[in-house]
């Protein structure tokens, strides 16, 4: 009950609810646009064939746009494009002085890259919608009539316009999301387009358990290993390595001040979301790109990037855990936190302030990161091996289980803030609920 009476708390906040209900409202605009077809093509015929031909490539691919891509509506390109415009902008701030230095500026800088990785969503965007518009004129449906009535300059000019217009919307929301709704936008849009294509997945499987082509012990054992994860990503998601810190007495005038005992946290896994959805994202676009070009050995690339081959596997996993460091390393310093524990009188037990500290944070937050690492890697691929040895009907797994779980823990916690703020109990009697910035 006390979980019942903290969801009917929040809509006694009318500042959260309006939050909330704006949110709603926004993720409702998405989901309708994601069925908008873009001019000139075929959707439904499209449809049918990337769904019976598409393979494993189209439904990884299809899972991130919630469905869009598959019926190349306006929304097509999904918020793929601005998440690689962010790696690479975050990559340059590491390799060009002038963008790191950009970086540290406080709010300024922050605004300045944000218009950067702006710009290059819109670049990457017609790129890929060009490609996109090029694949399709070459294709024809399953009752061999071409996909695009009218192929040529101006359809692919139309569709190049039309999917980066959708883009810089689903940008343009997602922005709108996290500066007057709940949570963080970007990542609730990518939450919706995976929750908007369960249902037809729990359907697809209920009917095929009924025509006798899934058995119905398999399909309840994947459930079972899907509850099993979800409890995992859960308990890792809100696992801390604490270190101790004792701060040092201080005597000013008659008044001790010091002396407490605190601990610094360290979450198990830092980055979040971060790593699978940038090397998605990383891996999505030269295969998207390959796999619309009729040469032998670009078509060739195209298979060995499909998810469940080994080199896909190889890939994905190296690049969740150079992401994992990446990411890490960018959001917590270990020598800010050990200058900034030496100035106010802290220090960890058995350790020097100073460099010795610094060094014992990054010896510590290494070893942590390598077990994140390892958990996101072992959940991610999941999906491969439901697909490869079990024959699932849908791709729904790991990256996706953990999006859902790790946006829908944040966006609790943020309502929670908001509650506990305003003197009304949590949602759980002890303790909190931690999100990934916690």
């Amino acid at each position: 009950m006390s979980i019942v009476n903290s969801f009917q708390n929040v809509f006694r906040i009318p500042e959260l609810k309006s939050r909330i209900i704006f949110t709603l409202g926004l993720l409702a605009v998405y989901r309708i646009g994601a069925h908008i077809p873009t001019p000139g093509i075929r959707s439904e015929a499209l449809s049918e064939l990337l769904t019976t031909k598409g393979g494993a490539l189209m439904g990884f691919f299809d899972m991130f746009s919630g469905g869009a891509l598959s019926r190349a509506t306006i929304f097509a390109l999904g918020i793929m494009p601005y998440i690689s415009a962010s790696i690479i902008l975050q990559l340059l701030t590491v390799v060009i002085p002038t963008l790191g230095r950009l970086a540290k500026e406080g709010e300024s800088g922050r605004k300045k890259i944000t218009q950067y990785t702006r710009y290059g969503t819109v670049v990457i965007s017609i790129v890929q919608s060009i490609g996109i518009a090029i694949g399709i004129e070459a294709m024809t449906g399953l009752d061999n009539q071409p996909i695009v009535a009218n192929p040529g300059w101006a359809f692919r000019l139309m569709t190049m316009i039309t999917m980066t217009s959708g883009t810089a919307f689903l940008m343009w929301l997602g922005e709108q999301i996290t500066e007057r709704g709940i949570g963080n936008g970007i990542s609730l849009i990518i939450f919706a387009g995976i929750i908007a294509r369960f249902p037809a997945a729990v359907i697809n499987s209920i009917n095929l358990v009924r025509a006798g082509e899934l058995h119905i012990l398999l399909m309840l054992t994947v459930i079972v290993v899907m509850v099993v994860v979800i409890a995992i990503i859960v308990y890792v998601e809100r696992g801390q390595r604490k270190i101790p810190v004792q701060y040092a007495k201080r005597v000013v005038g008659r008044k001790v001040y010091g002396g407490q005992s605190t601990h610094l946290p360290l979450k198990v896994n830092t980055a979040g979301v971060i790593p699978p959805i940038f090397a998605s994202s990383i891996i999505m676009f030269p295969a998207t790109i390959a796999g619309f070009i009729a040469i032998p050995w670009v078509q060739s690339l195209a298979r060995q990037l499909t998810p469940g081959t080994i080199a896909y596997t190889i890939i994905y996993v190296s690049m969740i855990f150079f992401f994992c460091y990446f990411y890490t390393s960018i959001t917590f310093n270990p020598v800010d936190i050990a200058d900034n524990l030496k100035k106010y009188g802290g220090f960890v037990p058995g350790v020097r302030p100073g460099q010795k500290t610094s060094d014992y944070i990054y010896r510590v937050l290494t070893r942590i990161t390598f077990g994140g690492a390892v958990y996101l890697a072992a959940v991610c691929i999941l999906p491969d091996i439901l697909r490869g040895y079990f024959n699932m009907p849908f791709y729904f797994g790991g990256t996706s289980i953990l999006i859902i779980v790790g946006v829908a823990l944040d966006t609790i916690s943020q309502m929670e803030s908001h509650l506990v703020t305003r003197s009304y109990d949590g949602f759980l009697k002890k303790g909190r609920v931690r999100g990934r910035r916690s």
